[in-house]
């Protein structure tokens, strides 16, 4: 006996033309509807931010100190500062260990103990709480060294965007096709020439496209930098003392009592927001697959 076919996605019978038409346009602008519905959150946070950050926004908060409570004038020059040196630091510390170990694991030893555990740990650590890498780089580096640093809230960081990092260079690593590693390997070449010349390069914009949106995350976080790094109203001099960051200005000036400060924290978060999009926007125009 002949089975009857599956009418999945089949008109009720007798429906007309019409009214499949109709069902299909509302069924689409619903669906558009709702795409742009999650659009809203973040418009708005957008417009808010500039509304309020816009107006107080001048060169000369970019290269003066924040002003002490009760005062005005200044800017927020040595924040700025202080979070482009730790997330330097960051990126100095997670970098290297992330992209070799993506290696390892991808290259050497794909199915390995070692590998699967490094994948574990890696995806478990992007599911936690920053404010636990803040505690953790506290207890291992300032409890350790007895003071706050700008070392201290770089090892925070660097903790935060290790995973990401790494996860992001194994699965470049991974769309590399395995024709050129064949080709490599059928003229003489080693498993460290085939890495280093062949598959490395090919991944490169798809790592780097990793490496940005881990400094856009690690430049916006402030539980790690405030259990590290504290704060400072002077210019960084030495990674070896507290520092400012943004985000930390940010969280302190908006609960003082004083309009000038909360206008300077609106001022520093339109900053801050611009940085992160610029960073997401460059990283997808520059290192798309189609840019390469």
């Amino acid at each position: 006996m002949k089975p009857k076919p599956l009418h999945f996605f089949s008109s009720p019978k007798g429906e007309t033309s019409f009214f499949r038409l109709l069902r299909n346009r509302f069924l689409t602008g619903l669906c558009i509807a709702l795409s742009l519905l999650t659009l809203v959150p973040l418009i708005s946070i957008v417009i808010l931010v500039i509304r309020n950050g816009l107006p107080l926004l001048s060169m000369n908060l970019f290269s003066q100190l924040p002003p002490a409570p009760g005062l005005e004038g200044g800017g927020f020059g040595n924040a700025i500062m202080g979070t482009l040196v730790m997330v330097g630091i960051s990126l100095l510390l997670a970098v290297p260990l992330g992209v070799f170990s993506a290696v390892y694991i991808n290259e050497y030893a794909p199915v390995s103990p070692v590998s699967s555990a490094v994948r574990f740990v890696a995806k478990l650590l992007t599911g936690i709480p920053s404010i636990i890498c803040g505690v953790f780089a506290f207890a291992a580096v300032v409890m350790t060294s007895h003071h706050f640093s700008a070392i201290a809230g770089g090892v925070a960081l660097a903790i935060l965007i290790l995973p990401i990092i790494l996860l992001t260079t194994e699965q470049a690593l991974m769309g590399v096709s395995s024709a050129y590693r064949e080709a490599s390997f059928g003229v003489g070449a080693t498993a460290f020439q085939t890495i280093w010349r062949i598959v490395l390069p090919d991944a490169m914009p798809a790592i780097m496209t990793g490496v940005m949106l881990a400094v856009s995350r690690a430049a916006g976080e402030t539980a790690p930098v405030l259990f590290t790094a504290l704060f400072s109203q002077n210019w960084i001099t030495s990674v070896l003392e507290p520092t400012a960051s943004l985000s930390v200005l940010i969280y302190n000036f908006a609960s003082l009592p004083y309009a000038y400060h909360i206008k300077l924290a609106w001022s520093a978060s339109l900053v801050l927001v611009t940085v992160v999009t610029m960073t997401n926007i460059l990283a997808q125009l520059i290192f798309s697959p189609k840019h390469r």
